[in-house]
């Protein structure tokens, strides 16, 4: 397995894998299906911010992506980011998921990042052990913030803080 940083060549294997999770799924609340072109400006715009966009690629295929973006707007959050992993169904249960957030908080790291969030559906159990045995806590649950599939649908929010180095430490925000 190789995690690389992701291209504009990679956009049509990373929309294979989140769009049956937006259209068959509560993992994500979104229903709006991801287009190539779309992921390719996404994946610029990630390279331009500083901060990763990254695929997992098993025997020349992409099977999985990591990816991470601002909380919040404004700078007083610039060093909290908000974080995406996804794999394809096959590549589960083989670790890969432990490797591309292992690799995606050591470039939110290098990168000044204090702090990562996962918002995770209520309804992905999966989701919130996983994040749990990667170090993450469970700080809140926002009740009924998300609608699909004609129901409402809890949001659970966990952070995990990141070791700030003695030369990254913020200066005057």
């Amino acid at each position: 397995m190789i995690i690389r940083a992701a291209c504009a060549g990679d956009a049509p294997a990373i929309a294979a894998i989140w769009n049956p999770n937006i259209a068959d799924t509560a993992n994500t609340f979104t229903t709006v299906l991801k287009t190539p072109e779309g992921l390719a400006l996404e994946i610029a715009q990630r390279k331009a911010e500083g901060k990763a966009f990254l695929v997992a690629e098993m025997q020349g295929a992409v099977v999985g992506f990591a990816t991470y973006f601002q909380f919040r707007g404004g700078p007083g959050y610039a060093r909290t980011a908000e974080h995406s992993v996804m794999l394809a169904a096959p590549a589960r249960g083989q670790g890969i998921g432990r490797a591309m957030m292992e690799a995606l908080e050591a470039h939110a790291q290098a990168a000044g990042m204090h702090s990562l969030i996962a918002g995770v559906s209520g309804e992905n159990p999966a989701g919130v052990a996983f994040h749990k045995a990667a170090g993450y806590t469970q700080i809140a649950v926002l009740p009924e913030v998300g609608y699909k599939f004609g129901r409402w649908m809890d949001l659970i929010i966990l952070q995990k803080m990141l070791p700030m180095p003695a030369d990254n430490a913020p200066s005057g925000q």
